[in-house]
């Protein structure tokens, strides 16, 4: 609730307050802070990027395989999946219930597909596109994204998702700009 009450104030207010970021940001840093700003803003849009991107391929496989599987409502299982797959153990819950329920049924061998489908193809998703979708929107390589993700997320929890690969990039853009100036003769 205080999420959606703030991001509400964001949403609706949103042109003043980054107008207001990026005045105290050149104030501060001059150039160098409003690319901070912009580097950070990039990666969060980088990280939700990957996050939606990703819950929609598990999705669309998912439903895929419930298809094939012939589980109950596959399409309402996909969008579950879709869903679901913004929390660390989502899709499992959703494609495991499903084989459950399969197996119930006495379609034990489609049971074990939809398992091994589920363990192998829909979660496998998560490891390959959301990097690398992370990295399409940030600008920045796979593994300093991946590193910000599993470093945030055991220092900050769940926000550090999106803190981790933002204290990252940050930290890069001024380690590169430090590296390439030069020295004072």
């Amino acid at each position: 609730a205080l999420v959606l009450f703030v991001v509400f104030f964001l949403y609706r207010d949103g042109e003043t307050v980054a107008k207001i970021l990026y005045a105290g940001a050149h104030k501060l840093g001059g150039e160098l802070g409003e690319g901070l700003v912009n580097k950070a803003r990039d990666t969060v849009f980088g990280v939700m990027l990957g996050i939606v991107g990703t819950a929609a391929a598990q999705g669309s496989v998912a439903m895929i395989g419930f298809l094939i599987a012939g589980a109950p409502a596959p399409i309402l299982l996909g969008f579950a999946t879709f869903f679901l797959s913004m929390i660390p153990v989502g899709p499992p819950l959703i494609w495991g219930g499903a084989a459950l329920w399969l197996y119930s049924q006495g379609d034990i061998g489609w049971a074990i597909f939809l398992a091994l489908y589920g363990l192998l193809v829909i979660s496998s998703i998560d490891n390959v596109v959301k990097p690398i979708l992370m990295a399409r929107g940030t600008g920045l390589s796979v593994l300093i994204i991946a590193l910000g993700v599993f470093g945030g997320v055991l220092v900050f929890g769940f926000i550090g998702i999106f803190l981790g690969p933002v204290l990252l990039a940050l930290g890069h853009m001024l380690l590169t700009r430090w590296l390439r100036e030069e020295a004072p003769q």
